[in-house]
């Protein structure tokens, strides 16, 4: 069965998609079962492995108004072991259409039920928000991955998202945990981003990843070109970054029994 995690913080920038994209590719490369899940209606983990955002079919819009059909949308990559759900501008209406549905909070939960036994791992790219949408995914999730980008208003809104994890916990999901928090952007050059990264372990000691992911060209320039980092500059600083976070997040899997 698949472990579930969900990538999340309701501020953007913070190199939520680029880990989305990066770590899937990174653990389908060691040969595991990846389902990407893309429920930004920005839909960059879309475009972010090559796959078209312009498409009206076939995106998680419809399955999730649904409530069902999430195998009849899942797409290939040029990674074999990796699959994508894809999403578009069309999402941004669901949060709406949602607010009239019951169960509203855990249709994703569904859809991902139906497919739990095919992958070893299944990712959630989450919207830059604290709505339905995110809410669905921390509700689907046996696990939240926090990105933190090393700069001045790093910690700034982390509470408010640690807020709603309790309360996700409290309402909808008792099980959801902290898979981790990883320090992103990392410039070595830069005093303030050494500063930001010893207050974040500081303050949530062994919660914070090993791996921090840095400031990296080649990571920049991926996503332009609709390929992971790994299949644009395997060699590059941010590649190798991801398969460091790839084998933590496998040896937490191995910790918990999974």
């Amino acid at each position: 069965m698949a472990r579930v995690i969900c990538i999340a913080n309701q501020k953007g920038g913070v190199g939520k998609t680029t880990t989305a994209v990066n770590l899937s590719a990174s653990i389908a490369v060691a040969e595991k079962r990846v389902l990407l899940i893309d429920i930004d209606p920005q839909g960059n983990s879309t475009s972010g492995v090559g796959l078209s955002k312009e498409q009206t079919h076939g995106t998680i819009y419809p399955a999730l108004l649904q409530g069902s059909g999430l195998r009849e949308v899942i797409q290939k990559t040029s990674l074999a072991f990796l699959d994508l759900v894809t999403s578009n501008t069309d999402l941004i209406g669901a949060e709406i259409e949602l607010l009239q549905e019951k169960d509203r909070e855990r249709r994703l939960a569904s859809l991902i039920h139906e497919v739990e036994q095919d992958y070893d791992y299944i990712f959630i790219d989450c919207p830059p928000s604290l709505g339905l949408l995110t809410i669905n995914s921390l509700t689907a999730a046996h696990t939240v991955l926090i990105p933190l980008q090393c700069e001045y208003y790093a910690l700034e809104g982390l509470g408010q998202l640690l807020k709603t994890i309790r309360l996700i916990k409290q309402s909808f999901n008792p099980k959801l945990e902290i898979e981790g928090i990883l320090l992103t952007m990392f410039d070595i050059r830069n005093n303030l981003s050494h500063q930001v990264a010893e207050e974040v372990r500081n303050h949530f000691k062994e919660k914070v990843f090993q791996t921090v992911i840095p400031r990296n060209v080649r990571l920049s320039e991926a996503p332009s070109h609709g390929k992971p980092v790994l299949l644009y500059d395997i060699h590059s600083k941010g590649a190798e970054s991801y398969f460091h976070l790839a084998k933590e997040i496998m040896a937490n899997g191995k910790k918990d029994g999974n």
